[in-house]
């Protein structure tokens, strides 16, 4: 799974950040070898920063987005792109992810259970 974190730094150890459209770094890991690609972020300073990020995210192909905060807009075209919002998330990059991961397999096995 690829996943998409907003970040205040370019590392695994960075912290997510609060700010979806300011976050000055998105950090895309895979979520099975926790390798990931930096993109910065061009927005930060622009106005309507959250909506330019979410419809720059969508192109690239994430299946969900982690952060601290993140307003209706942008939540709204994620989500409207089928991509999964996790916020109100705080920690590292890698233990953000991690802990996502875990409660998507739940999620996931407790829907399967409910088909039979």
């Amino acid at each position: 799974m690829l996943i998409g974190v907003l970040s205040d730094g370019p590392e695994l150890d960075s912290e997510v950040s609060e700010d979806f459209g300011h976050a000055p770094y998105f950090l895309m890991v895979d979520s099975e070898t926790m390798d990931y690609t930096v993109v910065d972020n061009e927005f930060t300073e622009a106005e309507g920063a959250g909506m330019l990020v979410a419809k720059a995210i969508v192109g690239l192909g994430v299946d969900a987005v982690i952060v601290g905060g993140i307003g209706s807009h942008g939540y709204d075209i994620l989500a409207g792109a089928g991509i999964d919002v996790s916020m109100d998330e705080e920690g590292s990059v890698e233990s953000c992810v991690t802990d996502y991961v875990r409660r998507y397999e739940r999620r996931k096995k407790f829907e399967a259970m409910g088909k039979d």
